[in-house]
């Protein structure tokens, strides 16, 4: 077993060395990419068939999923995941019901009224995959806040696997959130069917959710005909621990990152190389008992364990990494909580998990990945919505605007500008 390299108190210049994913650009992947959007955009429907064919081993009759199909797939489901997934659902729905931003309305000047009001994206694709392990929680992360920010067109594209079958977790979970329409299609051909439009699949205004190199890279090369949630690579988790940690729960936070890919990233960032050790240790003991243990130990190859002695080191090298996922596992994880300017979503403390954000604690686990931490957020309510902003002058209002902008107008050579202040003082 190949296992996390540990590194001893590296200098600063080495940091951003560190820091780095192991992700590299694979034109192959690029020009694939490209042909499956061409023949998309040129075929419709009958690419999406061909390619569903080619790619995924099976022809769909139709595209759209039969309610018949969503009605079986509800009956595949144990009582104990519906109710676990009910018990998600309220949470998630909670969390993010909390976030439902409110009209702005100011006046700024006597007579000039400011508003900004928050209004629904109104036709938003999700995209689950369904290859190793189908995501069919990510189905609730996205379906739940789109319900509650009000768009009016909510439509999910999955692949079948050889036999022609969507996972029942998919489509059942699709179902309860109220999916409008569920496509059996996967793949770089479903993102491009919801940015362009076929015959049966309706062009989106945004298009949310995790995928494949082929995926990612549709979406990137999609993103200047429809807006996308974010860029996205493989998923990563850094755990900060000190000596209070105990080392089975940080190995296993280690490993529940790995088994999510080969190219899934996990890194401990600790205070001794004797604690270290012992977290080693323990992922020797726990990786035979994992049922994806080929893929975790292909992680473990891109792993590292980083010794930090200071506090300071360790909270500032984590704002360098960005990561995804932050586990914060320390006597006071707060004090260094309240220093983290850069991560997706942090989970505080011995007995925060991030397998609870995956699931059921109710944050979104749809986050940015490979450092774009510093610059985006993770999937919330705002991304579902558009804030448009208002104005209304009385003529009392322009009047005491009137200089300004006149000014400002003339200054930068825009006297059409200025002119649409004067021709109303005129009047």
């Amino acid at each position: 077993m190949t296992l996390p390299q540990i590194y001893i108190d590296p200098p600063r210049k080495y940091w951003p060395t560190l820091a780095e994913r192991c992700v590299a650009e694979d034109t192959a992947v690029t020009d694939v990419v490209n042909q499956i959007i061409s023949q998309v955009a040129q075929e419709g429907d009958t690419a999406l068939r061909k390619l569903c064919k080619a790619l995924d081993g099976f022809e769909p009759d139709h595209l759209e999923v039969s309610p018949l199909v969503i009605d079986h797939a509800e009956r595949e489901i144990s009582k104990e995941l519906k109710s676990a997934i009910d018990l998600a659902m309220r949470n998630i729905r909670a969390f993010h019901a909390a976030q439902m931003p409110a009209q702005v309305e100011v006046e700024t000047t006597p007579g000039v009224r400011c508003l900004q009001r928050p209004v629904p994206i109104q036709r938003v694709g999700l995209y689950i995959p369904g290859g190793r392990a189908p995501l069919f929680s990510t189905v609730l992360m996205l379906a739940i806040p789109a319900k509650l920010a009000g768009c009016k067109q909510i439509v999910l594209c999955t692949p079948t696997n050889r036999e022609g079958v969507i996972a029942p977790e998919i489509l059942y979970c699709a179902h309860k959130c109220g999916i409008d329409a569920i496509y059996a299609v996967g793949g770089a051909q479903a993102i491009a069917a919801m940015a362009l439009g076929t015959e049966s699949i309706p062009k989106v205004d945004k298009i949310f959710g995790p995928g494949n190199r082929y995926v990612t890279r549709a979406k990137e090369i999609l993103s200047s005909r429809v807006a996308i949630d974010m860029p996205a690579g493989p998923s990563e988790v850094m755990v900060l621990a000190d000596d209070t940690a105990n080392p089975a729960f940080v190995a296993a936070d280690f490993l529940s990152q790995c088994e999510h890919g080969p190219d899934s990233q996990a890194l401990l960032v600790c205070k001794s190389q004797e604690y270290a050790n012992r977290v080693i240790d323990e992922i020797k003991k726990q990786v035979p008992n994992l049922s994806r243990k080929a893929i975790v130990e292909k992680s473990l190859e891109i792993s590292r364990i980083i010794v930090l002695r200071e506090r300071r080191e360790m909270v500032e090298f984590a704002n360098v990494y960005a990561p995804e996922h932050l586990i914060i596992s320390v006597s006071d994880p707060w004090q260094l909580a309240e220093k983290i300017t850069a991560a997706g979503s942090v989970f505080i403390g011995h007995y925060s998990p991030e397998s609870a954000g995956d699931y059921a604690s109710g944050t979104n686990h749809t986050l940015p990945t490979s450092g774009w931490a510093t610059a985006y957020s993770g999937v919330n309510i705002d991304s579902f919505m558009r804030k448009i902003t208002f104005q209304e002058l009385t003529p009392d209002g322009l009047d005491l605007l009137s200089s300004a902008i006149i000014t400002m107008a003339m200054a930068e050579g825009l006297d059409g500008h200025a002119n649409a202040v004067k021709i109303r003082q005129n009047k």
